[in-house]
């Protein structure tokens, strides 16, 4: 059988091979909302009304998105040029932002079993120039005319010469992710839990400290590595002649425990197995009390700001003098600011004086006093400057891009 003969040229190829396809990757931009509610009752309508027009009554701050906010309440109107024959309701931008777009929505309570609130919001409908922005720090948006007040007083709105307003706002934010390589949780840190089971095993301990009749051992390293007063006391320029063992003075021992605790396994012991059985709202806050100003003397911050953030959440009639004395002593702004926000309420000023921790504070800080006298003094002046904004931004019924906000009842 013959063969067959192919050519040479016609083992070659008639074109080159294709280029690979080309890397496609891909990303996603999310645009939200960051939404929360805030709810004002205003209590004594009536002994509020006749203040006088352009002057309010403002709720507490609260954050939504990361931005804090005011709720502004005017019984006799914002201003003369739009009828002070109404009453005015606002939302202020009450902490620092640039440009802030957000959503919003201001709801007038209806205090029967009928439950037809007056609404205006921004919430479940389309808007054509987008969310609402606000330009810097005491923007507002609101209604100069939100309600006629002798129809609010007819109204079920006001109950037991009460009203409650809610306040919706909704902070827009945009994320953008790319894809994701790998999908495996990564468990929580458990640093602390060694650290703080070599505490416990007392190995390897190489100082002692005698505070009061008890006797603890600790780890030179790590005492050092945790606390730069520590590195200095034992390593340092302020080395103890004896750093084997060394006497602490002006600090408890249940209160040098719970801070070789945080030092060790990062976080707080249990206060009521350090002290015993006693009340536990009191042992919290002298503990914490305590055990902030170990943290300020051996420089440990975070353990500082732990401390900060128990004592504000008890703060009460009875330690609020000596907590104040406490912060103002340690350099503690926010625990400061927290107190004296406290004590400038009247009812609780009035209870305050009379405790001898306010004799305390007295005799310890005299300049806290003064402090504490301006700021009783500043309580209900505008906060924010409103002026300059342009008329056309807090007109009734509009926001601040001219875009008609319509009321809903349901």
């Amino acid at each position: 059988m013959d063969r067959i003969r192919v050519p040479n040229e016609a083992l070659k190829p008639s074109s080159s091979p294709p280029p690979p396809a080309p890397l496609v990757t891909c990303s996603t931009s999310c645009t939200e909302t960051v939404n929360g509610c805030h709810e004002f009752k205003i209590s004594g309508y009536s002994l509020a009304k006749g203040m006088g027009i352009g002057k309010y009554v403002a709720s507490d701050s609260f954050v939504v998105g990361g931005y804090t906010w005011a709720i502004y309440f005017y019984p006799d109107g914002k201003s003369v040029e739009d009828n002070a024959g109404y009453v005015s309701v606002f939302i202020a931008l009450a902490s620092e932002g640039t440009d802030v777009r957000a959503l919003f929505e201001l709801t007038l309570l209806d205090q029967s079993e009928r439950q037809r609130h007056k609404v205006h919001s921004h919430f479940l409908r389309m808007l054509d120039g987008g969310p609402y922005t606000l330009k810097y720090r005491g923007s507002m948006w609101g209604y100069k005319r939100f309600y006629k007040r002798s129809l609010l007083e007819a109204s079920d709105y006001l109950k037991d010469d009460c009203l409650i307003i809610k306040c919706r706002v909704g902070v827009v934010k945009t994320n953008t992710e790319g894809p994701k390589t790998y999908n495996i949780a990564e468990p929580p840190s458990n640093i602390g839990q060694h650290f703080g089971k070599l505490l416990e095993s007392g190995k390897l301990t190489d100082v002692s400290f005698k505070v009061d009749e008890e006797v603890f051992a600790a780890h030179k390293v790590v005492l050092a590595a945790r606390s730069r007063v520590f590195k200095a006391q034992l390593f340092g320029s302020l080395k103890d002649k004896n750093t084997d063992s060394i006497i602490v003075e002006d600090i408890e021992a249940p209160v040098f425990k719970a801070l070789l605790h945080f030092i060790y396994w990062d976080s707080l012991p249990d206060m009521q197995e350090l002290v015993g059985p006693l009340n536990s709202n009191w042992v919290s806050t002298m503990m914490a009390q305590h055990l902030l100003a170990a943290a300020d003397r051996y420089a440990l911050e975070r353990l500082k700001l732990m401390c900060e953030a128990k004592l504000c959440e008890n703060v009460a009639i009875n330690n609020v003098a000596t907590t104040l004395a406490l912060a103002e002593q340690h350099q503690c702004e926010q625990l400061r600011a927290v107190c004296l926000k406290f004590i400038a309420v009247p009812e609780n000023l009035r209870a305050v004086i009379e405790t001898d921790g306010f004799k305390y504070l007295r005799e310890s800080c005299p300049s806290v006093i003064t402090e504490l006298l301006r700021y009783v003094a500043s309580i209900g002046e505008h906060s924010f400057v409103t002026s300059g904004y342009g008329k056309g931004n807090l007109s009734d019924g509009t926001d601040g891009n001219g875009r008609r906000v319509k009321a809903r009842l349901y």
